[in-house]
This record gives structure tokens, C-alpha cells and sequence, in this order.
């Protein structure tokens, strides 16, 4: 089960993933829509695929995750999957009562070719989508991208429901990109303590992090409205985090309804965060508050007073590129040292912002886009690190080779937390900075001499 077997020597491997720092594009695209409120997500395949979807979404989040499926068998498998999927619309409209059923694909219906767009116009002339009703529809086969492909993908899809009427409501557009729905709570209350009225789409929560109240919902009360999607048409601007999980949409947004577009780093961090303010600011011509501005100072200080603790500490990364850009940016701001870097996502646009971000550390760095976890085990072991940060399957790598683990990214199932708890933001910051500091101190007491055993650090 452990990984102690790993080599040292590092042969080129073209065709073969070991332990891929990934997971396919249908989990992406049910965690979008479930960010829509009164939404089903509906997987077009079987119902194994389905069913392992919604596992990993409720292992991470810990809460039950509603989805559909068009259940192939062999006849759907070899003749199309056009009947199950029509069958099932009408199905989940008549029983379930959604406002929304989200439609995506697996390897299976894409390899048969079945046609989303079409399919969908023969279910509203057959009279299956009840008016006020609708049907989204993304491609998302597991066989290529990742999740955050998938993610991308549906929110993309989203767009459809945008009008535009020409009078402007004075709203920003956020797609905040895959993070977890305590982090788009913290973007709302950014937003709403500059003074911007915004529209988060997609907004996961309230629907993943939701309370024990007693009482079964079909569909919670978070997520964004069907009126929200149609207004962002009306917005002022929209504000993309994230090239890989939202620049799509925002592009896609701005070709639509003329929606003017600005793309930046998900806000982990000091930097990225300014960055993210400031353009709330600026669209929205206000001011940034006191109290943002407050949370900022407490953030410096933390840096200013643990700085000695994070300088030059060696760390290893996986994760999906738009945290883990935001993540080494952050990192090398406090003197850390990211040097070996891998995210499952294809895309050498990832490797070269790595580059750039690292280039001024003096040290070399190890990037690989569409990389996997043997691979950065395999330079951990040539260049030993003091830190881990990595989703749970990383807590093998830490084990064999005694090296502390943050976890942070897409999945974590061994604790909890990060759905309730921000990374985001100034806030967000402190928490990533608490860990941090927290498992770099607790090394020390652990490997530290009886001369050097300190009380007060």
C-alpha cells in the first residue's frame, strides 16, 4: 500500500501514469452544477461512472450528493444512449421536480457519439422539458483533461442562460473557479464589505456545506438562481479566477453580451488577493473598506512575525493549476521555496507561469504539467523537502519519506474542515499560514534535541 518501492532514477515515461494528480471531467462538472440552485446533475453514461462521481464528492465534502443517470446497458452502450437520456429527463421532471437537469457526458456516450445539442431539441419538441424548466448539456469524456476540464466545461454552459437587455445592474460577475464553497461564502463577504453587489456563479455554497436542520431537502436553498445566470448579461464586468476553471465562461460571456472580461489568479494569498480587491474596486469604482483592509494588516503581521520559520523551507506541491499558480506565488512571497511542482491538468501554460513565479529563488525548480504523484515522489527523494502540500493521496509520500502534509486541493478524505473553513482572502491566508506554521513547528519540537527544546518559540 505505501510507496517505499519508488525509485530514485527517473526514467521518461510518455504513455504511463502512476498515481495521476488528477481525476476525470465528469466529477467537475457535477460539482459545477450542483453550484445551480434547484439543479440535478444528470450523468449520460452508466451507472458505475455515475455512482463513483458522486462518492468522491461526498467523501470530500461529507455531505450527500444528489445525481442521475442514464444507466447504459449493452444496447445503449453499442446503439446510443439517445433513449435512456430522453426517457430520464422526463423521469426526473415528473418525480423530482427540479428547475434545472445538468447534463454531462462520459467516455462511454461520447465514444458512441451521442449528441447532447440534439438530443435536447428532440426532448422539447417530444414536450419533456416542462416550461420554466430547463436542460444544460456539456462534453466531458473522462479519456481527456481532468476534472478541472470538466469543471470549466459546465460552467461554460452556464452562459446559455444569459440575457442581455441593455440596461446595465450594476453587478460584478465572479466565477471563482473549483474551491471549496467556504471559500466562495468568503468571496461573497469581500465583495459585500468593498460594496460591490455581485453575482457567483456557479456558488456551491449553502448546497455542500449546508446545516443539520432535520429536515431533507432535495435541493438546499444555496446556489445561484436561474435569475442571477439570466442577469449576468446586465453586469458591469465579470471577474474570472482562474484561467483553467473560469476564463471560458468569462470569455464565452463577454462574445454573448458584450460583458466586459478580466481574468485573474484565484486570491490564496497575499498578493493574488490585493489583486482581486483592487479590480472590485476599480469595476465598481469604490473604495476598499476598513475592515478589509484591517484583515490585510493581520496577515502582514503574521508573515512579518513567523517569517523566520517559513525562510527557505523546501516544499513540495500537487494540485489543480489555477490553486497551485496562487499557492507557489504565495509561497515565494514569505521566502518559502516551492521546488518541486506537479498538477495533473494538461497545459504548458503551467509550467511556464511556474517558471516565472520561481525564477527569482536562485534554486532550480521541478514543474510538470499532466504529471502524477510517483513522478514528485520520485524528486522528493532526489531533493528532499520540508513540507508537503498535496490532497490526501499525498499523505502516502509523507509518510514514507517523514515529511510533514498540508492538506489542501481536490480530494481530501481523511479530514475535515476545508469545507467550512476558507483558504481564500486575507482570512483565508491566515488559516493557510496557520497550518503551515503549524506543521513546521510541530517537525521542530518533534526532531529537536533536549538542548534546544524550547518553550516559547
Amino acid at each position: 500500500m505505501l510507496l517505499r518501492h519508488t525509485p530514485k532514477e527517473i526514467p521518461e515515461r510518455k504513455a504511463l501514469a502512476i498515481n495521476p494528480a488528477k481525476t476525470c471531467q465528469p466529477i467537475g462538472a457535477m460539482y459545477a452544477a450542483l453550484g445551480i440552485h434547484g439543479c440535478l446533475p444528470y450523468s449520460h453514461g452508466s451507472q458505475g461512472c455515475c455512482a463513483y462521481h458522486r462518492s468522491t464528492l461526498t467523501r470530500h465534502y461529507k455531505e450527500p450528493v444528489s445525481a442521475a443517470t442514464s444507466s447504459f446497458t449493452e444496447g445503449a452502450s453499442v446503439f446510443g444512449g439517445q433513449a435512456n437520456l430522453l426517457q430520464g429527463i422526463n423521469n426526473i421532471f415528473t418525480v423530482y421536480e427540479p428547475d434545472v437537469i445538468a447534463v454531462h457526458t462520459t467516455c462511454l456516450s461520447e465514444t458512441i457519439g451521442d449528441d447532447l445539442p440534439q438530443i435536447r431539441k428532440k426532448a422539447i419538441m417530444e414536450g419533456k422539458i416542462p416550461e420554466g424548466k430547463y436542460v444544460l448539456g456539456a462534453s466531458t469524456p473522462s479519456y481527456s483533461g481532468s476534472h478541472v476540464t470538466g469543471f470549466s466545461t459546465m460552467v461554460k454552459s452556464m452562459v446559455e442562460f444569459s440575457e442581455r437587455t441593455d440596461k446595465k445592474n450594476g453587478k460584478i460577475n465572479i466565477i471563482p473557479g473549483w474551491v471549496e464553497p467556504s471559500d466562495m461564502e468568503e468571496i461573497k463577504r469581500m465583495a459585500q464589505l468593498t460594496g460591490v453587489e455581485t453575482i457567483i456563479f456557479p456558488d456551491t455554497s449553502g448546497v455542500l456545506n449546508g446545516p443539520m436542520t432535520g429536515k431533507y431537502k432535495m435541493f438546499p436553498d444555496g446556489g445561484t438562481t436561474i435569475e442571477e445566470l439570466k442577469s449576468t448579461g446586465d453586469s458591469i464586468g465579470t471577474l474570472a479566477l482562474g484561467e483553467w476553471c473560469s476564463a471560458a465562461a468569462a470569455r464565452e460571456l463577454d462574445k454573448k453580451c458584450k460583458v466586459p472580461c478580466k481574468g485573474l489568479d484565484m486570491p490564496f494569498g497575499l498578493q493574488a488577493t490585493d489583486r482581486f480587491v483592487d479590480a472590485l474596486r476599480t469595476i465598481a469604482g469604490v473604495s476598499v473598506s476598513d475592515e478589509l483592509s484591517f484583515e490585510r494588516g493581520q496577515l502582514v503581521d503574521l508573515i512579518t512575525d513567523m517569517h523566520q520559520y517559513f525562510y527557505k523551507k523546501k516544499v513540495a506541491i500537487a494540485g489543480d493549476p489555477d490553486q497551485v499558480i496562487a499557492m507557489v506565488e504565495f509561497l515565494v512571497s514569505i521566502d518559502m521555496c516551492p521546488v518541486h511542482i506537479v498538477t495533473g491538468t494538461p497545459g504548458k501554460k503551467f509550467e511556464k507561469r511556474i517558471k516565472e513565479l520561481t525564477e527569482g529563488m536562485g534554486i532550480d525548480v521541478n514543474v510538470k504539467a499532466k504529471g502524477d504523484l510517483f513522478l514528485l515522489h520520485q524528486w522528493m527523494k532526489n531533493e528532499p523537502v520540508d513540507l508537503l502540500i498535496c490532497n490526501s493521496y499525498g499523505k502516502y509520500m509523507a509518510r514514507d519519506e517523514d515529511v510533514p502534509l498540508i492538506r489542501w486541493g481536490f480530494p481530501i478524505l481523511d479530514r475535515q474542515g476545508h469545507q467550512y473553513f476558507p483558504t481564500v482572502g486575507y482570512k483565508g491566508g491566515l488559516r493557510l499560514l496557520e497550518k503551515i506554521l503549524n506543521a513546521l513547528l510541530d517537525r521542530k519540537d518533534r526532531d529537536d534535541p533536549e538542548t534546544s527544546f524550547e518553550l516559547v518559540l
